[in-house]
């Protein structure tokens, strides 16, 4: 007798289907135009997190006082001499930074004035001494190429070099890393295969590779996160200038680009085509499964139109409540297809294997009836334990889950509700055959008795299995890096790689703001002895040490070759 409102509820939605129809059209109508008017989807990862986090608020301020570290992509330049990367990479900061529509700015964080005007003095004594004595060395030699620098000068030089080891008034050692070098350079040419020669290399030998063998321009592109990809315009941009770059045309350089702006988007492209395939995919195979199961047009069509009317509900509901849909929330529609189609099934089945005593659309009432007072409380007891489930998300800080939480909860209701109401009259309506006992797969029926007979034995086994597992738990690793959640294929990653490694280029890195410049130098000088930590840098680090020491040994060097060059 519990059961029985439900039951004649059922029956009134079927003696009044049209009727139910069209209020769940007009219904339908309104949620699809508040979909269409109020409910957007950002791509904004920084609202998937509560505002009131305590450590959210840091990251907020940070970007606040250094808003040019944000939303930046960034392009790798790789090339085969450290000449042509510098050339590639200016070239492409240069166009990138007059490009206003598609990026803030655009600059080569290794090309700074400061840098290239006081680099020497960031060398520690020894090595500056080192590279220093290689130039004097060399001097005979820069002296003739800078007095004519061509191929005339070049041979000119290396001719007197041979003469004073002729005369036996030359010492080879400074000159053997230019030698070589020239030597390999002409040796390939001769074979065929003619390269450019790097300067840098041959005079400052691994100074030149201490920063590694990459170029960077760092852009902070124009984004528009009413999109699946923000930074799209603006990487098509980029890539259009990479491919009318001189040495990447001809094959000697080559640009990855990287950056928080390229992986965010190259994400929310894989969630995008995950979620329209997802859905697509899901509602196909549903379609499908209910065909095999059914084998009713009559009933696999009012199942498809309950599921698809319900989504639109839904829909109307989260662009009221929520307003913006994120990436993780976005997902409820997938979840909604795949848990309300169970409902439904449970509902049809259950009624085509109805045997009523009446015949007509007497017979369908009273099997609609039964139906409802069988499954009902069935269908309403699952309903809201899965809506329970999803709704214990909602107070999570986590607003992409906590969202998607609120939608596919309150929509485990509106599955419910489609499937007590639109259902039984779109089912009144279509009018498919009763009295089918076999429905669902009989072919199954066989294990079905397997099963209950060999229960024991079943259950011992996966008691078992379950201990196994406990006993497993420990050693189970949880892997906090939000990199291993990406695809490690795409363009971001494969460049993020490259870098990864270097602890000067490593995403690996954690910032601290403190009030002033001395607790600034006495937390570096904290962390900089703790074992974690490969390097610290801070504001006095752009402040060389051992100052006098560095400036007499660059003076010697410079009286003796400013005048020869």
């Amino acid at each position: 007798m519990l059961f029985a409102p439900i039951g004649r509820f059922i029956t009134l939605c079927a003696r009044h289907a049209w009727l139910v129809v069209a209020l769940f059209c007009v219904l339908s109508g309104a949620c699809v135009y508040a979909g269409m008017t109020q409910l957007g989807v950002t791509t904004d990862t920084s609202k998937m997190l509560s505002p009131r986090l305590a450590w959210k608020q840091r990251s907020d301020e940070m970007a606040r006082l250094f808003p040019q570290k944000e939303n930046l992509l960034v392009a790798v330049v790789e090339a085969d001499l450290p000449e042509e990367g510098q050339e590639t990479a200016r070239q492409l900061a240069e166009k990138l930074a007059a490009d206003h529509q598609h990026f803030s700015f655009a600059n080569r964080p290794d090309a700074s004035p400061y840098l290239e005007r006081n680099g020497l003095m960031f060398l520690e004594p020894k090595p500056l001494a080192g590279i220093l004595n290689d130039t004097i060395a060399a001097q005979p030699f820069l002296s003739a190429l800078a007095q004519d620098p061509s191929a005339r000068g070049l041979f000119g030089a290396l001719s007197l070099i041979a003469q004073g080891v002729k005369q036996g008034e030359a010492n080879l050692a400074g000159f053997q890393a230019p030698l070589t070098g020239f030597a390999n350079t002409l040796e390939k040419a001769a074979d065929g295969q003619a390269s450019p020669m790097s300067w840098q290399r041959l005079l400052g030998g691994q100074l030149s590779d201490l920063a590694g063998r990459y170029q960077f321009v760092i852009t902070q592109p124009v984004l528009d996160y009413g999109s699946f990809q923000p930074g799209g315009a603006a990487t098509d941009a980029m890539l259009g200038v990479i491919k009318d770059l001189e040495f990447v045309r001809t094959g000697h350089a080559k640009v990855h680009l990287t950056g928080q702006v390229q992986l965010d988007d190259e994400e929310f492209a894989t969630v995008a085509e995950g979620m329209v395939a997802g859905l697509v995919g899901s509602l196909l195979l549903v379609t499908l499964w209910l065909t095999l199961a059914v084998r009713s047009w009559r009933v696999v069509l009012p199942i498809v139109v309950t599921l698809v009317v319900g989504l639109l509900l839904t829909t109307g509901f989260a662009a009221v409540a929520v307003g913006t849909l994120n990436l993780i929330s976005v997902a409820f529609a997938i979840l909604f297809v795949g848990i309300a189609v169970d409902f439904a099934i449970q509902f049809s089945v259950r009624f085509r294997a109805q045997s009523p005593e009446a015949t007509g659309k007497e017979g369908m009432y009273e099997a609609l009836r039964m139906t409802g007072e069988e499954t009902g409380h069935q269908i309403l007891v699952a309903a809201l334990a899965t809506s329970a489930g999803f709704l214990a998300f909602t107070p999570t800080a986590f607003l992409g889950v906590a969202q998607l939480g609120l939608i596919a909860g309150i929509g485990m209701l509106v599955a419910f509700v489609c499937t007590t109401t639109l259902l039984p009259a779109l089912l009144c309506i279509c009018r498919p055959p009763l009295n089918c006992p076999s429905m669902g797969y009989a072919w199954m029926k066989p294990v079905d008795a397997q099963i209950r007979h060999h229960r024991k034995w079943l259950l011992a086994f996966f008691g078992v299995v379950a201990v196994i597992g406990l006993a497993l738990v420990p050693s189970l690793q949880f892997d906090g890096d939000p990199l291993h959640t990406k695809n490690p294929n795409s363009e971001g990653m494969r460049a993020l790689s490259l870098l990864i490694d270097n602890p000067q280029t490593s995403p690996y890195s954690a910032e601290l703001l403190v009030k002033s410049l001395a607790d600034a130098q006495k937390e570096a000088d904290r962390l900089d002895e703790l074992p974690d930590v490969h390097d610290v840098m801070w504001l006095g680090s752009y402040v060389p040490t051992q100052q006098p020491e560095k400036l007499a040994l660059i003076q010697d060097a410079a009286s003796m070759l400013l005048p020869t060059l």
